[in-house]
């Protein structure tokens, strides 16, 4: 396959930053997205060109950190990672758009580098739980009901990769915060700090200008977890619930 691509450039925060455009040869169908962008490395470090800086680790749709708009969809055509988009979604001689996500609480860093460290301190206000740690607990002592358990394990897949926050028109990352509360909410575990929990976790996804949910669901629909939107709703009766509380 041969393709042309347009990229956007940005040397740092501070630069205006641009779309610029490249071909790319020898691009095989079976390769995944990445491996494209590397091979058009390869011809930029060839060149003597600056390559392109995009994010990735373990390439295996696990870690999230290689979030892109592909043709104004956060990860492209199919709704999974952007490492486990595969060059068969395209066809040959297509003209391919790449930014970075799109947002302000995710300032671009390189190229199509962002700083997704929003994600990071909502979960530091309470993402977590404080529970003693030492020898493993007796088995079942804290029976959870099975439906319980099958939630709290399904939204827990949420890899924070920040799709629901590019794709969503009010860059809310309600999606990201309601899969964390729900997932913790849904333990035993979880209750004691439940309330402050989501109180601190709204708070700190406003502080970092996220944008308020409007139930559009473009976040649910670009999710390579497939996170459900009720979770969203799970958020919003923990929030009321905690300030009924007086948090």
């Amino acid at each position: 396959m041969k393709l042309t691509l347009k990229i956007w450039r940005q040397t740092d925060a501070n630069d205006a930053g641009g779309m610029h455009t490249y071909d790319v040869d020898d691009v095989s169908a079976d390769m995944s997205f990445l491996e494209m962008l590397d091979v058009l490395n390869e011809q930029l470090n060839a060149k003597g060109e600056e390559p392109i800086a995009f994010d990735s680790d373990c390439r295996e749709g696990i870690c999230g950190m290689c979030g892109l708009m592909i043709n104004g969809e956060a990860h492209g055509p199919v709704t999974t990672t952007t490492c486990q988009l595969h060059m068969r979604s395209f066809t040959d001689g297509e003209t391919i758009t790449i930014e970075p996500w799109r947002s302000d609480a995710f300032p671009v860093l390189k190229d199509l580098v962002v700083d997704r460290g929003a994600f990071d301190r909502i979960i530091q206000q309470g993402g977590f739980i404080s529970v003693n740690t030492g020898s493993a607990p007796e088995a079942h002592a804290v029976p959870v009901p099975r439906d319980d358990a099958m939630r709290a394990f399904n939204v827990a897949t949420c890899i924070g990769c920040g799709a629901c926050v590019a794709a969503c028109p009010n860059g809310s990352a309600s999606l990201f915060m309601g899969a964390k509360i729900t997932h913790l909410g849904e333990l035993p575990q979880g209750q004691p700090e439940r309330d402050s929990r989501v109180v601190n976790m709204v708070a700190q996804h406003d502080h970092e200008g996220f944008g308020g949910c409007t139930n559009i669901g473009e976040c649910t629909a670009a999710c390579p977890k497939e996170i459900p939107l009720d979770v969203i709703s799970q958020l919003n009766k923990d929030l009321r619930t905690a300030m009924k509380h007086g948090h």
